[in-house]
């Protein structure tokens, strides 16, 4: 299977730890697509450093629109004010570390 690797950069109001991230991602994209769907992503939080609210994400090829329409709608976790940015994609975790430093 072919794998996409987005780096991330979450802005809350306060902190967000990586499950709060896992599972408020795995949330949006069920409410989108449904179940059949996310069983399609294949989606895992490689890397998250709650300090920076900078992370990794790793899905499936085929599944990169849906993560990212998913990603785009969420607004609030933890009843707190969310913004997540998507700011490069790779084929390579190892590309991907070198366009993002």
């Amino acid at each position: 299977m072919k794998r996409r690797y987005l780096a991330l950069r979450v802005e809350n109001e306060g902190s967000v730890d990586r499950r709060e991230l896992t599972d408020s991602i795995w949330k949006a994209i069920v409410q989108l697509f449904g179940e059949y769907g996310g069983s399609q992503v294949g989606m895992v939080v490689i890397e998250y450093d709650e300090q920076s609210g900078h992370g990794i994400l790793r899905c499936s090829h085929k599944a990169l629109p849906m993560v990212k329409a998913s990603i785009a709608s969420i607004t609030k976790i933890n009843e707190k004010s969310t913004a997540i940015r998507v700011l490069r994609v790779s084929g390579t975790l190892k590309a991907l570390h070198k366009k993002y430093g």
